[in-house]
């Protein structure tokens, strides 16, 4: 039985690549990404300001994140 967390990632990997040759993805998304720890800042959430709206980024305990309005 496959799991359905390896189904995901499998498929959101293979999403990504089929858009644009590999090279040119792994290079944009080294110049745009941003490490989750850095947005962070050693807490469990925090507030984002995005065109006049209030967002809630929260880490949790599975390492997953959580952006909620």
């Amino acid at each position: 039985m496959i799991s359905s967390s390896s189904d995901t990632s499998w498929f959101a990997k293979a999403s990504k690549h089929a858009a644009q040759p590999e090279s040119t993805t792994q290079t944009s998304q080294a110049d745009s990404a941003l490490r989750s720890e850095t947005l962070l800042r050693g807490k469990k959430n925090v507030d984002i300001l995005h065109n006049g709206s209030r967002y809630k980024l929260q880490a949790t305990k599975l390492g997953k994140l959580i952006l909620t309005k």
